[in-house]
């Protein structure tokens, strides 16, 4: 699978992947040990940021003009409504 761990894996959410996203795939990253994981749910219009904390991932949700922090990336200016309108022509 993964030779070393990555610092950051992000997730989009799609209606058949909810629970593997949310729940399964935590424990598997918690197990490799990856320092952030977010879940982008366009569903719910929301990131979650999880990070690892002694085995376990301890989790903040944003929402649409909120900043995003990343202790990873902590440079990065970016809100969940431009995350998740990325792409879009209005």
């Amino acid at each position: 699978m993964f030779e070393s761990a990555s610092l950051l894996i992000v997730e989009v959410v799609s209606p058949e992947s909810v629970k593997r996203d949310y729940r399964f795939k935590r424990s598997e990253y918690a197990a490799l040990g990856v320092p952030e994981y977010w879940i982008v749910d366009p569903l719910e219009s929301k990131i979650s940021v999880l990070l690892l904390e002694e085995g376990l991932y301890e989790d903040t949700v944003f929402t649409a003009n909120q900043k995003i922090i990343s202790r990873t990336f902590s440079e990065l200016n970016i809100t969940v409504d431009q995350v998740l309108n990325a792409g879009n022509l209005v």
